[in-house]
């Protein structure tokens, strides 16, 4: 009787096990989520370098002016001009500053007769220490008072503080200015100081670092090329263009342009980032693949198989326009998953529901 209860119960389980294991199947199926996903490829092919364009200028431009303001006499010299250190550039007209020369010179000359005047006076018991001290304070201070009026009357004039040229004449003769209003504006000979000044995205602001080389031309040098090395890279956004910009200094070799080179000219080069690969360049991703962003770091998901998501931590290091942009943490993934990460976790099994476009 035992035998006979013990068969049925084996049969029993054995039915029960094929619809487990059939059960068990669905759910894995159910569970897996679909997703869209983007190749990753590196942005900082050292091959391909970054295209870059700006105008060439120098590092050592300089707007003059007048220390005091007046009525400007002569402009001595036109826009183009080579100039020399300590040349006279241009003048205000003296009359007035002249005057007040002499009247500083006139009260020093009254101060001197005075205190003469006082010693003696006290040297004969007339007059008290006091009055002596307050003549030789009146002597003292009309004294600055010329020492000053000198020092305007000498900067009513400008001069040239180094060789170069004069790039653009910001005033005319009869006019009248104020002190420190720009006159004329000039730049260094040109033979060391040439800087191609350009202007960047923020994903190519991201890619260059100071010390990069660079190749330039420009049209008034048909057929030659300058090197360069990019000696300056902005911390912030220019408020009227809402570019970054960069200097790309044109080095030693190629000063025997300086010659043909003029502040304003256009110019164009090409970046070679330092030690830039795939593998640890810079990607722009779209804003939805990423999560959690707290303006330096977020979490993306990515998948190395096409079966299995993983959740990584990417440092961010700027924008454009509706993408991210990446500069580490994607430096061993294969495909950026960029539609469905909001129902991921570590490890879900997902399902790839679009063709895999390079990023």
């Amino acid at each position: 009787m035992r035998i006979l209860l013990i068969i049925p119960a084996a049969l029993l389980l054995h039915a029960c096990g094929t619809p487990a294991s059939g059960k068990s199947t669905a759910k894995t199926d159910n569970d897996t989520i679909p997703v869209q996903v983007m190749t990753l490829e590196g942005s900082g092919d050292p091959s391909a370098g970054i295209a870059v364009s700006g105008q060439f200028t120098t590092d050592d431009e300089t707007q003059l002016s007048f220390k005091t303001g007046g009525v400007i006499h002569a402009l001595l010299v036109k826009e183009g001009d080579r100039i020399h250190r300590g040349q006279l550039l241009a003048t205000l007209d003296l009359t007035e500053i002249n005057t007040q020369v002499q009247q500083a010179q006139l009260n020093l000359d009254k101060a001197k007769r005075d205190y003469q005047r006082i010693q003696n006076l006290y040297k004969d018991s007339v007059a008290t220490l006091e009055q002596l001290q307050n003549a030789q304070t009146a002597l003292d201070v009309a004294g600055q008072q010329v020492n000053a009026v000198r020092f305007n009357q000498n900067y009513s004039e400008i001069r040239a503080g180094e060789d170069g040229f004069v790039l653009r004449k910001l005033a005319n003769p009869g006019q009248v200015v104020s002190p420190g209003t720009p006159v004329l504006e000039t730049n260094g000979a040109g033979s060391k100081g040439w800087l191609l000044r350009v202007g960047l995205s923020d994903r190519q602001w991201a890619q260059i670092r100071l010390g990069d080389k660079a190749r330039l031309e420009t049209g008034a040098l048909p057929g030659q090329t300058l090197s360069g090395t990019v000696s300056r890279k902005s911390e912030g956004v220019d408020p009227q263009t809402g570019t970054f910009s960069a200097d790309i200094r044109v080095d030693a070799g190629g000063t025997h342009a300086a010659g043909v080179l003029a502040a304003g000219l256009f110019g164009k080069g090409v970046i070679q980032p330092i030690a830039r690969s795939a593998a640890n360049g810079t990607w722009a991703i779209p804003y939805q693949a990423l999560l959690d962003g707290d303006g330096s770091s977020g979490y993306v998901f990515v998948t190395d198989d096409g079966h299995t998501a993983h959740k990584v931590r990417v440092r961010l290091s700027g924008m454009e326009k509706d993408r991210v942009i990446i500069s580490d943490g994607l430096q061993n993934a294969h495909a950026l998953i960029v539609s469905g990460s909001a129902y991921l976790t570590d490890s879900s099994p997902i399902r790839i529901t679009s063709p895999n476009p390079a990023l």
